[in-house]
This record gives C-alpha cells, sequence and structure tokens, in this order.
C-alpha cells in the first residue's frame, strides 16, 4: 500500500514538473525556431490596423516587431479578433498578444503579463444631447460595446440592470452600428472615439465619464516566466533609450506617461 501511494505520489511530481517545464519552454522553442507569433489587432486603429496597401500599421504593430528584435527573432504578426485573444493563447496558436490587452484579477488566473509598455483609457461616449455623467444614467439605456474588452467586463459589473449592453464580435461591428444610428452610446477606448468622431462629424461621440484609467501589456500563458523576463528586458530597454516613448507619441500623439516609462517590472 505505501509503495502503491509513493508510486502514485512520484508519478504526480513527474507530471506536474513535467507540465510546468512544457509551459516555460515557449521562450527556448521561439528562440530554437527564430521565429515569435504574436496575436496583434487588424481593427483596432490606432493601435493596428490595414491600410492602403493592405499591410498591419499601428502601435501595437510597432511593440510587436520591437519585441521581436530585442528578442532576435523574427516576428509573425497573427491578427487575432479582441474577443479570442486570450483563446488564441491559450490553444498555442499564438506565443504571446500584444493587442491593447489590460490586466485583470481574473485574467491574472490563466495569463501572466510584461510591464506596461502604453497608455489606454476605458470610457463611456454617446451622442451631444444624452445627459450621462455615471453608471446609473444608463439605466434603460443600450451600450454598445466590443465583446470581451474590458468596456465589456467592467459596463457588465457596473451598469443597473435595465441597461442593454448590444455585444459586436469586433471593434469595426461597433464603429459600424454607432455609424449607422444603430447604438448613440458605447463603451470603448478612448482613441476608438476619437477615430468615430471623425466619420461621424455631424453627430460626433462626447465623453460621458471615464470607466477606467488602463494600460496596455503584453500577454502570455501561465508560468511563461523567462519569456515574461525577456519581454520586460527589451521593453526596459526600449524606455531608457526612449523608442518606446517615440512610438506612443507616433501613433497616439501623446508621451509615453511618467509612470509606464519607469515601470521597468
Amino acid at each position: 500500500m505505501h509503495v502503491i501511494k509513493l508510486v502514485i505520489a512520484a508519478s504526480i511530481t513527474l507530471s506536474a514538473a513535467a507540465g510546468g517545464a512544457a509551459m516555460a519552454d515557449t521562450l527556448a522553442s521561439v528562440q530554437k525556431a527564430g521565429v515569435v507569433r504574436i496575436g496583434v489587432p487588424q481593427d483596432f486603429a490606432p493601435y493596428g490596423a490595414v491600410n492602403g496597401d493592405l499591410q498591419l500599421q499601428g502601435l501595437d504593430i510597432d511593440v510587436a516587431r520591437l519585441v521581436a528584435k530585442g528578442m532576435g527573432v523574427k516576428a509573425e504578426l497573427i491578427p487575432v479578433p479582441t474577443s479570442s485573444r486570450v483563446a488564441f493563447l491559450q490553444s498555442h496558436k499564438i506565443d504571446m498578444i500584444i493587442s491593447t490587452l489590460g490586466k485583470n484579477a481574473e485574467r491574472e488566473k490563466v495569463m501572466d503579463f510584461s510591464q506596461g509598455y502604453a497608455p489606454y483609457n476605458n470610457s463611456v461616449f454617446g451622442i451631444a444631447a444624452l445627459k450621462i455623467s455615471g453608471p446609473a444614467d444608463l439605466a434603460g439605456k443600450t451600450v454598445g460595446v466590443t465583446r470581451s474588452t474590458f468596456e465589456d467586463l467592467m459596463l457588465t459589473d457596473t451598469v443597473p440592470k435595465t441597461t442593454v449592453l448590444k455585444r459586436y464580435e469586433d471593434n469595426n461591428g461597433l464603429v459600424s452600428a454607432y455609424v449607422a444610428g444603430q447604438v448613440q452610446i458605447v463603451g470603448t477606448g478612448d482613441f476608438v472615439a476619437y477615430s468615430l468622431a471623425e466619420k461621424t462629424p455631424s453627430n460626433k461621440p462626447v465623453l460621458k465619464y471615464v470607466i477606467n484609467v488602463s494600460t496596455c501589456f503584453v500577454g502570455v500563458n501561465k508560468g511563461e516566466t523567462a519569456l515574461v523576463a525577456k519581454i520586460n528586458d527589451v521593453l526596459t530597454a526600449s524606455k531608457k533609450s526612449g523608442e518606446l516613448n517615440g512610438l506612443v507619441k507616433k501613433w497616439l500623439n501623446v508621451p509615453l506617461p511618467e509612470k509606464i516609462a519607469t515601470t521597468y517590472q
């Protein structure tokens, strides 16, 4: 009996160790292959979008290339829908996410995160005629959000039960719905709203209230400590050299916030 228990215990220990090693092998695999697969946005300017030449461009695209270069490997950029970013990572279709990814307690259960690399505010916007200054004012109203984003998650937790959250699979769907007048209120990132204003100058969205002041992080699978450390080394070097600040200024028209610029872990 005791021998059987010892064998079982040893097997469990070995399995756990093997599983841990497998989880922590992504950096070694990437370095061996010479390529890192990075999930990026393709419908979320100025972080990631397709230009007139059908090429990806944006802040997250440039940061992805910066990280790959710093790791000494080629970047394979894989466009991922916002709603399934984490699923792509967990199914090992990508090695990391660089796609306006925020950090919260639920995500930290299944993912590890780098230091922050860019600012991103989550807010509620709507047509000027609507008087909204907080969640309570959304009672009985319909709010458009992109599914599984921070705006979706945070509004779900804070709005009255009579609020209808109309979820779209990607930001293009959300933008199209607002432009077409299907929704008059949206929960989204500030930069999405600013681009909306360009599309609807006669009915441009007005900031109603800020849901959360957020930061963008690089996300990897849980237990990938070596990979996170390498990403952090690259981001730290780019912060100290000013290269990351240059990219943020280029795409967001604001400098890298001091808190993000001086945080290296």
